[in-house]
């Protein structure tokens, strides 16, 4: 596949896929703009891998291509979205590490179904997610190494918040994220999370968690300042959204076994607009 059919292939996935992070892309110029969607098609691309109702052990084998394919001098053509990720991770610098970690923070989720820990839990998100922001710091233009800590930390943000949305949807795969060691302390058990079955016990484990999410959030609030301002108003908006999801659970007290908690239309329009304001007077640099 051609250069620029691939970033078309890219677009036209974020646009379709992730219609929430499509709209935060478009705050960007062009060049980020499809840098971004090169890296949420391939993200939507393993997902699907690590989802799919494929054996396990095609599941490897699919995976294990995408790992061949990322190296350098590969076919290109492997895979759609690769020229355009290939392209974007030449233009921005990202480092190569940071996919390999992708990958096994991916692979995980073909054995891992529970975990003991947070700190386990912390080692998974931090492949599949604070390595995601890693990423896109770089597409957004980190200004030093001062924006890697609060990457990371919104990353996990991002990802808990995922967690705490889906965990019915990932019950049903039978995997259940939530740290065994937070269920015991709060009485709650596998079984009920299994069952779906939310009571006052299961309410105060998931404030436990969203605690933690908003503790993260802080300490990922001096990123936006520390990206090129080309980059701010999209990173803005994708907080924005995850943290107003975050609140949302509250506000629904964590009854996440209905209806998925979805952001209203007016309420992704004031997130936006939230993030489009900012750009209106300086910014200040956190010191460091």
């Amino acid at each position: 596949m051609m250069l620029a059919d691939s970033f078309r292939w890219c677009r036209d996935v974020a646009r379709r896929e992730g219609r929430n992070f499509y709209a935060t892309f478009l705050l960007s110029p062009p060049a980020k703009r499809d840098a971004l969607c090169a890296v949420y098609a391939t993200l939507r691309a393993l997902d699907d891998v690590a989802d799919g109702s494929e054996p396990v052990a095609e599941k490897r084998r699919a995976l294990l291509a995408w790992r061949e394919a990322l190296r350098p001098g590969t076919d290109e053509a492997a895979f759609p979205s690769l020229p355009a990720l290939v392209e974007t991770a030449r233009r921005f610098q990202i480092p190569a590490d940071h996919f390999r970690l992708l990958l096994e923070g991916v692979e995980m989720d073909l054995d891992v179904r529970r975990y003991a820990t947070f700190e386990d839990l912390r080692a998974y998100c931090y492949r599949v997610a604070s390595v995601v922001g890693l990423i896109c710091v770089r597409i957004f233009g980190a200004r030093g190494e001062g924006t890697r800590a609060p990457a990371e930390a919104c990353g996990l943000a991002f990802q808990l918040t995922n967690i705490l949305r889906d965990v019915a949807e990932d019950a049903g795969r039978g995997r259940i994220y939530l740290p065994q060691e937070d269920l015991r302390r709060f009485g709650c058990s596998e079984e009920q999370v299994l069952r779906g079955e939310w009571n006052g016990r299961f309410a105060d484990l998931m404030r436990f968690e969203a605690a933690r999410a908003h503790s993260f959030y802080e300490e990922a609030r001096p990123l936006p300042a520390l990206v090129h301002r080309t980059g701010r108003t999209t990173l803005r908006a994708m907080i924005g959204f995850y943290r107003g999801i975050l609140r949302a659970l509250e506000r629904h007290d964590f009854r996440v076994f209905g209806p998925r908690v979805r952001l209203s239309g007016l309420e992704k329009a004031r997130v936006v607009a939230a993030a489009l304001a900012r750009n209106l007077w300086p910014e200040r640099v956190p010191a460091r």
